[in-house]
């Protein structure tokens, strides 16, 4: 609360949020850091078993995903680069570097997909007849091995987490719908850097609200809402 205050009297209107700000929350924990607050990552489970959390269903429609995404990536690695800089030691510097990493992310993945697109054209040839296939050095051949292990260590990841809470069948599905998030993170990383630049131009940012069709309360899930 005394922070909120302190930024209010500090040039936000009377208001604890920049109202130009497309990331708030994000620029708020920032600021109760650089002025000393300290954060937990509290991982607590109720009665029932499950997570302590607040709980709403994000977008399903594949515009509004889109939407959300751009908004994240244009408020934290665009706009947050211009609003709150780089500041702290080397930790702090390297996280920040990490949360704008969004536009560089939709490139090397669009680069990557348009490898693989060569790739199977170039092993469609090589099967017909029409030229021979590359050999590769001893550097390529590590580097490939170590991106495969990448690969698989981060899809382990993100089956083992979301079979954790959801179940196995879920946790399979979060594999299967990785190719479709990063085409949502490529599209929303181009959107984001056209939005950017307009408002380099003198447009001002636009903030697209998440849309919160359904909340779980109205699915008589109140009692797991906390």
């Amino acid at each position: 609360d005394q922070l909120a205050e302190r930024r209010a009297a500090d040039g936000f209107g009377g208001m604890p949020f920049a109202s130009d700000s497309l990331t708030e929350d994000y620029e708020l924990g920032l600021a109760i850091g650089a002025a000393g607050g300290r954060c937990r990552f509290v991982r607590v489970r109720g009665d029932d078993g499950t997570l302590v959390a607040t709980r709403a269903f994000f977008p399903n429609r594949f515009e509004s995903v889109v939407r959300q995404k751009c908004r994240w990536v244009l408020g934290i690695a665009l706009q947050g680069w211009d609003r709150v800089g780089w500041s702290g030691g080397m930790i702090e510097r390297w996280m920040r570097a990490r949360d704008r990493r969004g536009p560089l992310t939709a490139l090397v993945l669009l680069a990557g997909y348009a490898l693989v697109v060569l790739t199977g054209l170039m092993g469609i040839a090589i099967a017909a007849g029409l030229t021979r296939p590359v050999p590769l050095t001893p550097l390529l051949e590590a580097l490939l091995i170590a991106n495969v292990a990448a690969f698989v260590w981060r899809v382990g990841m993100r089956f083992a987490f979301t079979a954790r809470e959801y179940g196995w069948r879920e946790g399979a599905l979060a594999i299967l719908r990785l190719p479709l998030a990063n085409v949502i993170a490529i599209i929303a990383g181009r959107r984001a850097v056209l939005a950017y630049a307009a408002t380099l131009g003198g447009r001002a940012a636009v903030w697209d609200k998440t849309e919160h069709e359904v909340h779980p309360a109205q699915l008589g899930l109140a009692g797991n809402a906390r």
